[in-house]
């Protein structure tokens, strides 16, 4: 009953703050209005504050007893996209805005933490509240690298995404690999210019760009299994040439690899090798030369199956209303995968698709919005899910015993 009530008391709470961070966004590595605002508010509920990758925000919540530890994690960045919606907190940042959730994600932890320190029951072990910057971009990594997983040393992770393509009252848990492990390439192809008219005496980067781009699609239908493991390599960049009448010396390609590949990365069996081994021979093909540089990513998100059951019982038995349960996957890259390649985890989605409401576009549209009235099942997700974590860590296998 204690729990219900503070959900409810901070029902408002929650929009107002979510407003509030979709009105001022910022990029990532620049979120410095939203992690002073996250760091007031960890300070005003009692926890520990510190600061980790420039603009992150890490709040502890020291329990009353000897226990686990769990990290709880938002992200808070936003893109460089214009937002077109009318609505009274509209993006007041020229080419900035939250169209991907991070504002929901933010509001709804601080809320969870605010909850979880009020309430009056002892707490069996530790939570680590995380705001993360720059998630765009692989910001969980350097957190981990700066000591986020030690001291205390986590045991669990679980986080959640406000998802428009589910629908509001669905919640998407999944056990095993649950979104795409990305990698963005720069694929430099050489050849040797020349005239247009004499291509006989030229070695063309262009054709052999073209090559490579129908080429390596045959990995995704010819070498995978696209039911168990599937792949998509995708060019968004084309660049090259100064002339219609002259033959470069260079083309550069850029893309992205998406792929729910668990296996060795060191196995030709990884897209990333099958991607190289097929650019090689066809500039091998072409005459031609390459530099390839895979400039940032992360692995593949895989659900630890003991947390991703302790999230499907929560969302089932203790979420009022009872929410539709669906399994989910997506090719889409989310680096709290870096958490889940280090310490068993769950990560989750929160259906706010709603026509009515207008907040079904993609996710990265200019217009994209969510249903605010699932935000406080966001909140009980996260709170609720921490307290089963420590109600049921005798039960999890994967927990070292203190």
């Amino acid at each position: 009953m204690e729990i219900a009530k503070l959900l409810a008391e901070f029902a408002d709470e929650v929009i107002e703050l979510r407003r509030d961070f979709h009105r001022h966004p910022e990029l990532g590595l620049e979120e410095h209005r939203t992690s002073e605002k996250v760091a007031a508010y960890l300070k005003n509920c009692g926890l520990e504050v510190c600061r980790m990758n420039k603009t992150g925000v890490v709040g502890l919540l020291r329990g009353d007893q000897p226990g686990p530890t769990l990290l709880l994690r938002a992200d808070m960045d936003a893109l460089p996209i214009t937002e077109e919606n009318d609505v009274p907190y509209k993006s007041i940042n020229p080419g900035v805005m939250h169209a991907c959730g991070h504002d929901a994600h933010t509001a709804m932890l601080l809320v969870a933490a605010k909850i979880l320190t009020s309430l009056n029951q002892p707490l069996p072990g530790s939570i680590k509240f995380v705001f993360e910057p720059n998630e765009e971009n692989v910001g969980a990594l350097a957190m981990i690298e700066e000591g986020l997983l030690e001291n205390p040393r986590v045991d669990g992770c679980l986080g959640l995404h406000i998802w428009t393509p589910l629908q509001s009252g669905q919640i998407g848990i999944t056990a095993g690999p649950v979104m795409a492990g990305m990698e963005h390439f720069k694929l430099v192809v050489k050849g040797r210019g020349g005239h247009t008219a004499s291509p006989q005496s030229a070695i063309d980067p262009i054709i052999t760009a073209a090559g490579i781009i129908q080429g390596v699609q045959s990995i995704q239908t010819r070498e995978i299994d696209v039911l168990k493991e599937p792949a998509i390599i995708m060019f968004g960049r084309i660049q090259g040439g100064t002339a219609s009448n002259v033959i470069p010396d260079c083309v550069t390609l850029e893309g992205t690899l998406r792929y729910l590949f668990e296996g060795d990365p060191q196995s030709e069996s990884n897209p990333k090798k099958r991607f190289e081994r097929v650019v090689s021979h066809i500039c091998g093909a072409h005459r031609a030369e390459y530099e390839l540089s895979f400039l940032y990513g992360h692995p593949t998100l895989v659900n630890h199956r003991e947390m991703a059951a302790l999230v499907n019982t929560v969302a089932a038995r203790e979420l009022n209303p009872a929410p539709e349960i669906v399994s989910f996957v997506s090719l889409a890259g989310e680096d709290f995968s870096e958490f889940a390649a280090r310490v068993p985890a769950a990560f989750y989605f929160l259906g706010t698709g709603n026509s009515a409401k207008q907040t079904d576009f993609p996710h990265h549209h200019p217009r994209f919005n969510i249903d605010e009235s699932v935000l406080a099942s966001g909140v009980a997700m996260h709170v609720r899910g921490a307290l089963s974590f420590f109600k049921n860590a005798d039960k999890l296998n994967f927990i070292k015993r203190r």
